[in-house]
């Protein structure tokens, strides 16, 4: 919008297809969401309870500015535990959701002009908050063909004088894949080469349904150049608690605590609370969670690999997103989630939302229950653009 009153660099529009899908949504009384990765689980009944009392305790004041101290802890013990990593307390920051994280990270490392390479398809967000920071997105395309992995020489291709970091995503949104150690090794060794950051976003390391998942922090001399957000929307459902994480060297901790001291002071004190509990218990919260979103990922799957003219990789390999292959359909992604949307009232995303290299592909969240994922697929199948 073109407004006096509006800065110049917001009078093009730059809304997502994420922010649009709310809207596509209500277009039709018994549309299906598969569009928004909003988990329909409600955060477990005992870290609310727990969250409850803690407000109740006194816990509804600001934090160290750093995080909670008690949730920093279980952090570095969680990394411990779970990895082998040594992470020492001046490494944790404690953020008001994983998206902040991302962008207090741009804010932090990048100068004006500085290129930051988004593996492709990647999370929507990450161009604007590159730019928000001053900085240029470059998109690095991974496909189908190729495992989603990043190729190297194609990588190489891309690095200039100008290039600070990475950006890697695995288990990936959208495409569900994860990055090989194999991959990753190839990296650090092209990271240490270039002198890049990596900014791993690890933010559905719960559901790596192939093997266990390994931070691109545990990789050999990667910690000191590895920027690593974690959030806890996707691994404990909880959304809507805005919580979240960053691990880095300390000096980029201590400059991202005086950026986010100017944004919103610390992260909410009850959902520091809540994530600290989530963290000591996940042992007993997260398993049923992530069996629910294994079923129903090999579900989707098997549905659409059985409609004709879709495929997905199979078996899913994680996160809960599948990134559905339309291009026998002839059409573009756009017109495909259109005609999807129209004809049997479901949402979905096209691929384009998610980089140049999405083209030929929709997303489909498996955020709904089993009855409804059945009902969806059962809609999809009568569309005569699949028959």
């Amino acid at each position: 919008m073109r407004d006096k009153m509006i800065s110049k660099r917001y009078w093009k529009d730059s809304s997502t297809a994420m922010g649009q899908s709310d809207v596509l949504a209500k277009s039709f009384d018994d549309c299906i969401n598969l569009a928004l990765g909003d988990p329909d689980i409600t955060t477990d009944r005992s870290i609310i309870d727990a969250a409850f009392q803690d407000a109740l305790a006194g816990h509804t004041k600001y934090t160290d500015f750093q995080g909670d101290p008690e949730l920093r802890k279980e952090i570095r013990r969680f990394y411990s535990e779970e990895y082998g990593m040594r992470v020492n307390d001046e490494e944790v920051f404690v953020t008001a959701s994983g998206c902040l994280a991302m962008y207090l990270v741009m804010e932090a490392i990048l100068d004006d002009g500085d290129e930051v390479i988004l593996q492709s398809p990647y999370f929507t967000p990450y161009p604007q908050q590159v730019k928000l920071a001053g900085g240029v997105p470059i998109e690095l395309d991974t496909y189908e063909k190729e495992d989603f992995q990043i190729n190297m020489h194609r990588l190489e291709g891309l690095i200039t004088e100008r290039t600070k970091a990475i950006v890697i995503n695995s288990p990936s949104n959208p495409t569900g894949n994860c990055l090989s150690v194999e991959t990753m090794e190839k990296l650090a060794q092209l990271a240490e080469n270039r002198d890049l950051i990596v900014v791993a976003d690890d933010i559905y390391t719960a559901f790596s349904f192939e093997r266990k998942f390994v931070p691109y922090a545990s990789i050999p001399g990667m910690s000191k150049r590895t920027i690593t957000i974690n959030s806890f929307s996707k691994n404990f459902t909880m959304t809507g608690w805005r919580i979240g994480n960053i691990i880095a060297p300390a000096h980029v901790v201590k400059v991202i605590q005086q950026i986010n001291e100017n944004v919103v002071f610390t992260a909410p004190s009850i959902s520091q609370r809540a994530a600290l509990f989530a963290l000591r218990n996940r042992h007993q919260i997260q398993p049923p969670m992530i069996e629910e979103y294994r079923k129903r990922m090999f579900y989707a799957a098997e549905r659409i690999d059985r409609i004709s003219g879709m495929h997905v990789i199979y078996p899913p390999k994680g996160s809960f997103y599948l990134f559905i292959n339309i291009q026998a359909a002839g059409l573009s992604s756009a017109e495909t989630a259109d005609r999807i949307l129209r004809e049997a009232h479901v949402l979905t995303l096209p691929g384009t939302a998610f980089g140049k290299c999405g083209e030929g592909y929709i997303r489909a969240a498996c955020v709904v229950n089993m009855e409804t994922l059945k009902e969806a697929f059962d809609r999809i199948e009568k569309i005569e653009l699949f028959q």
